[in-house]
């Protein structure tokens, strides 16, 4: 048995990350884009996924007719054979590079769920304690300080004391 497809794979990451079919993450995706982006960033990679996917099958169909069994190549389709290949490689690695963009995404996913680690615990706290910050005093914010003066003082009348 051959391994599954890096589509197949995706679809297996994805399901298991968001815990539904990708039918329904999809049409969640389209949706409700804004709700979880990375969600939305996965099924982005997906499609391109499936367009790579589907440039290997051809790219393959292509390299096995070139090479079968039997067939003897003429000269100048050994030029034909390089490119098929090289292209199939090309899609191959389109493939892995978005397969390895949603196992990020999933990564990504599952750190900011992570509420039980005390890093994150640690700084959202900090976050909440700087949101709730008295201001500084002195000077309100929407006021401009003092303006410095810059020479020497006019004398004034009088004794100084």
């Amino acid at each position: 048995m051959s391994d599954p497809t890096p589509l197949a794979q995706a679809d297996a990451m994805i399901e298991k990350a968001w815990g539904r079919p990708i039918a329904d993450l999809q049409a969640l995706a389209v949706r409700r884009p804004v709700q979880d982006p990375l969600l939305t960033a996965a099924m982005h990679l997906r499609s391109a996924l499936v367009v790579s996917n589907n440039a290997v099958a051809v790219h393959q169909d292509r390299l096995h007719a070139l090479t079968r069994p039997g067939y003897v190549p003429p000269f100048y389709d050994l030029e034909r054979t390089t490119r098929a290949a090289t292209e199939l490689r090309v899609a191959q690695a389109e493939s892995l590079t978005a397969l390895r963009g949603i196992g990020y995404l999933i990564e990504a996913r599952e750190a900011a769920t992570a509420h039980s680690v005390p890093g994150v615990r640690l700084a959202q706290a900090a976050v909440a304690r700087s949101t709730q910050a008295r201001p500084a005093l002195g000077h309100p914010p929407d006021r401009p300080g003092p303006t410095a003066t810059t020479g020497p003082r006019a004398a004034t009348i009088g004794p100084r004391r």
